[in-house]
């Protein structure tokens, strides 16, 4: 098969992976369920995740809705879309790290459907945090930047779960990331370097100043670095939680930042 029909596959198979959006049948005959090469095209499946909210913020911002509720409506859309994929790991992420005293704690909270204290914080800083930085943004720009500023935090968020994961081991066997297998070297060079390019460009044609593109990719390189660095003290790598979680964090700090800066 081509290059082209490889990549169409991925992306097909990463929107499937990532979100509750309908995917064609035929893009997962013969598929193993395995993810190591497909994450390359998780920033490209980012943005077809955020097409649905982008839009609707764009048709908001146009009609000059109030900010506050486009934003509501904007998170409501993604959470939607993905089905709280990300929220779920970021929810069990923090309750685990929150409330474990040690390694096989943590672990045992992450694993554990119900939710907690530090769990429900989370997430309500979550929503909170993206509400109110896209309410400061959104009404800076015109509706197509509106757009393109969403589309490019989607494709960086997703870059960023793919380097999280590369980056550190398994911290334990038979879960979602260790059943999808690792990335590869390539399809992880490829992630980062898609999903960097095409935000900083979408960004740019949405007018955001040059302070905006840097504080922008510093909060992602920050964020994934230091988060990263704090699951592999606390649980000794990755699980398909912090990855879920990683997804959650560099869009607060990517929004938090676009917030301060444009």
């Amino acid at each position: 098969m081509s290059f082209v029909g490889d990549f169409l596959d991925d992306v097909a198979r990463s929107v499937g992976f990532l979100s509750r959006l309908p995917v064609p049948a035929r893009h997962f005959v013969g598929y193993d369920g395995r993810l190591s090469r497909a994450v390359r095209a998780f920033p490209l499946a980012g943005l077809v995740i955020a097409l649905p909210s982008a839009a609707v913020a764009a048709a908001l911002i146009a009609l000059e809705v109030s900010s506050l509720f486009a934003a509501f409506l904007v998170v409501a859309i993604q959470v939607l879309v993905t089905g709280a994929l990300h929220e779920d790991g970021l929810g069990d992420t923090a309750d685990g790290f929150g409330g474990g005293r040690d390694r096989d704690a943590v672990l045992a909270i992450m694993k554990d459907s119900r939710i907690g204290t530090y769990g429900a914080l989370a997430l309500i800083l979550s929503v909170g945090l993206r509400v109110s930085a896209l309410a400061s943004v959104l009404p800076l720009f015109t509706p197509l930047g509106a757009a393109l500023t969403l589309l490019g935090t989607a494709a960086l968020s997703r870059a960023a779960m793919v380097w999280h994961w590369a980056r550190l081991p398994a911290a334990r066997n038979g879960g979602v990331a260790a059943a999808a297998g690792a990335p590869q070297q390539g399809a992880t060079r490829f992630a980062l370097a898609f999903g960097v390019l095409v935000a900083m460009l979408l960004f740019y044609v949405a007018k955001v100043p040059a302070l905006g593109l840097i504080a922008a990719l510093i909060a992602f390189i920050l964020t994934v670095r230091g988060f990263g660095g704090l699951a592999e003290r606390r649980i000794g790598g990755q699980t398909g939680d912090t990855i879920g979680a990683t997804q959650q964090l560099v869009e607060i700090a990517v929004l938090g930042a676009l917030a301060l800066t444009v």
